[in-house]
């Protein structure tokens, strides 16, 4: 038991309240940035916060400590009172019951903390390194970065609650430039684990100067109307697009395109999208969520019927659904709210030169410039892109100067092959897909 959570409670066990809830965190986040062989950045940090919800007459409060001194603590219950006070009483205010957590391994690295900064410092250097002996026309690295964390976060409410555990990640990424008569191109990749021997600076910086010097002596092409593939790098970025769309808060407030249509089938009959936040290995993996509640697996789409959303604990009362334990906490500074966990695409069975195959003329998007920009509500893009041409069943030239325009729904439904090279990038992934047309803007 955490003596600072047991002195929280029982200075809440003297207030006029109906419930509560205690949550703390701590981590350690190391960042290295290196450049021409020498460490340009070097961030590290510490840092450990407790919040309390209290829950008075259908009000819910919040408030947060940095401090962790006895008169800090006080102040934030008598904050997170006055909060609940002038709230508007609310009957979808409730805590969570508590249920039994999901037994996860492979969260830790305890061997994090006895490798010495000297060693990840070589690491991040090592990946420069690599990334430009790679090619002869890598000449530049525009950064090569190593980062790390360590967390431990404990839940405990007054219904019965009370989980905790301790994960780490390591992450390297890096940026090479390849230069020949006169073109310049970058190339980007990364790897993530939790543990430290789990990624891999070769295959990484390999993998990005193959990707720049893959684009060296990219030309334009005709506007078309084309048959497509998406690397999994971009069709993750289109799903992260439309991710929110799945979040019960965004369906009960009308902001989502999904709303209404549970029992549709709205995508191609090809794909399943899915959020589980049991994954190994997994970036949003965890045993319970922001609130306390188990994380699970969630079909949200099958064969392209839409199936269901994600809740939590509010937006499920209000539904009268239960939670999918999708409630996320960025940090302690602020209360819980909706997030996906390890949101993707199920991977599929076809080889990713099979995505290729029968296409007489096409493109491969392997970059988008401004998904971000894409309406989320009505899932309308245009946004810039940079790939290869396809020619009979191959990649023939790179392609630079191009537009793709349509909408993700409309996008999705035309999948005609998943990949089976289910990647993430983050929190979200998914395979390389390949769609029946998609409208290309170039010269």
């Amino acid at each position: 038991m955490n003596p600072v959570i047991d002195k929280i409670e029982s200075l809440l066990k003297g207030r006029a309240l109906d419930g509560y809830e205690i949550f703390l965190a701590a981590s350690r986040n190391l960042a290295i940035e290196v450049k021409e062989q020498k460490v340009d950045t070097f961030k590290c940090s510490d840092t450990v916060g407790v919040s309390v919800r209290v829950l008075n007459s259908r009000g819910m409060g919040f408030s947060y400590s940095t401090s962790l001194d006895g008169p800090d603590l006080v102040n934030m219950i008598d904050n997170a009172l006055i909060s609940a006070e002038i709230q508007t009483p609310d009957e979808f205010n409730v805590l969570p019951l508590p249920q039994a957590y999901p037994v996860i391994a492979g969260l830790f690295d305890k061997g994090l903390e006895q490798i010495g900064e000297g060693e990840k410092i070589e690491r991040a250097l090592k990946l420069e390194q690599l990334a430009l002996a790679t090619d002869p026309r890598i000449r530049r690295v525009r950064k090569a970065s190593y980062g790390e964390s360590r967390y431990q976060g404990e839940i405990r409410n007054s219904l019965g609650i009370v989980g905790s555990y301790c994960d780490t990640a390591v992450s390297l990424s890096v940026s090479a430039i390849a230069e020949e008569n006169g073109d310049s191109q970058m190339g980007w990749d990364f790897g993530f684990s939790n543990f430290f021997a789990g990624v891999d600076p070769a295959a990484i910086a390999g993998s990005a100067a193959a990707k720049a010097a893959a684009l060296l002596g990219a030309r334009k092409i005709p506007t078309m109307r084309c048959p497509a593939v998406l690397d999994n790098h971009v069709a993750t970025e289109i799903l992260e697009v439309i991710s929110p769309a799945f979040l019960a808060e965004n369906i009960q407030k009308g902001k989502s395109l999904l709303a209404g249509r549970v029992g549709e089938e709205i995508f191609s009959p090809m794909l399943r999208i899915r959020d589980d936040g049991t994954l190994p290995g997994g970036m949003g993996t965890a045993p319970f969520d922001g609130e306390g509640v188990p994380q699970q697996n969630t079909v949200l789409v099958d064969r392209g019927r839409l199936e269901g959303f994600l809740y939590d604990t509010y937006r499920a009362r209000k539904a009268g659904m239960i939670s999918t334990g999708n409630s996320t906490r960025g940090s302690c500074k602020s209360p819980p709210v909706m997030g996906v966990s390890n949101f993707f695409i199920d991977n599929g069975d076809t080889p990713f030169a099979g995505l290729l195959q029968g296409i007489e003329r096409g493109i491969l998007v392997t970059t988008v410039m401004g998904m971000h920009t894409a309406n989320p509500i009505s899932g309308d893009f245009s946004v810039g892109a940079a790939g290869f041409l396809i020619e009979q069943g191959s990649v023939t030239a790179p392609v630079k100067g191009i537009a793709i325009a349509g909408n993700i729904v409309e996008l999705l439904r035309g999948v005609e092959l998943v990949g089976n090279d289910l990647r993430f990038f983050g929190a979200v992934g998914a395979p390389s897909l390949r769609i029946a047309a998609l409208d290309v803007s170039g010269e």
